[in-house]
């Protein structure tokens, strides 16, 4: 079976540092993948690269197969590759059904459907029966700038599954969210995998969110993969132990 995503020997570097060092893991089907690690152990430059955000120094991404290294994020997304940002990507003055539609838009639709088609681009129940599956539904007409921040992650979660994408690539979803609304996150991603057969990666520092809700782990050091397996394994392996006590 072709892997959603395989990352081959992904290298970065900048001047003379190396942010990523020969990188490679795979991602099957209604997988569930984390990729942890300390601070400065080049997450974020490895999500940039399989991401379009940079051009790996060396190395190569696919989806399905299909060579995508260096392609721009809204050429990933057109073939169903969809992410979230350490910072909210929501419009603050837009309400949660509309954040949702728009998020749909992005990933449905020409130039021409979106200039002389229906306003909300035939979105309306999609997003709908998004609200309810995130248990939005009571604040779905308010505006998304006037939600707790962990209703605002849960959106800016939901939006980012709103088109049914084939991949999801998740940045710090736990960051600054409180336990109860962590919970309540980590069900919701647990459900849409389930019952959608949804693919996805996290990047994430919180650990013990990691831990309950994904499959596998990778662990980067310093630009490297220093460990991989389930979360038990994981949490016992003593290199990476070591790499987040020396740091």
């Amino acid at each position: 079976m072709t892997p959603v995503l395989q990352v081959t020997n992904i290298r970065k570097q900048f001047g003379g540092l190396t942010a990523v060092d020969g990188v490679s893991f795979s991602v099957n089907e209604g997988e569930i993948l984390g990729i942890i690690g300390p601070n400065g152990s080049g997450k974020s430059t490895l999500f940039n690269c399989v991401l379009g955000q940079y051009q790996p120094t060396e190395g190569e991404v696919r989806v399905d197969g299909q060579l995508v290294t260096g392609l721009r994020p809204c050429d990933l997304n057109r073939l169903g590759v969809s992410r979230t940002f350490q910072l909210l990507q929501v419009f603050p003055q837009l309400s949660v059904r509309d954040n949702l539609i728009l998020a749909g838009q992005e990933h449905k639709g020409t130039m021409g459907t979106r200039l002389f088609g229906a306003r909300d681009a035939g979105l309306t129940a999609d997003a709908n029966r998004m609200i309810e599956f995130f248990r939005l539904s009571h604040v779905a007409d308010e505006k998304a700038g006037g939600l707790s921040y962990g209703q605002q992650k849960l959106l800016d979660a939901a939006m980012a599954f709103m088109a049914g994408p084939r991949l999801v690539l998740l940045d710090e979803p736990a960051g600054g969210v409180n336990l109860t609304m962590l919970g309540h996150l980590r069900e919701r991603l647990q459900a849409i995998n389930a019952e959608q057969n949804a693919t996805f990666v996290v990047i994430e520092h919180n650990m013990e969110f990691v831990m309950a809700l994904c499959d596998r782990i990778i662990v980067l050091a310093e630009g490297k993969v220093i460990a991989e397996g389930t979360p038990d394994a994981i949490r016992s392996n003593p290199e990476v132990i070591e790499a987040y006590l020396g740091h």
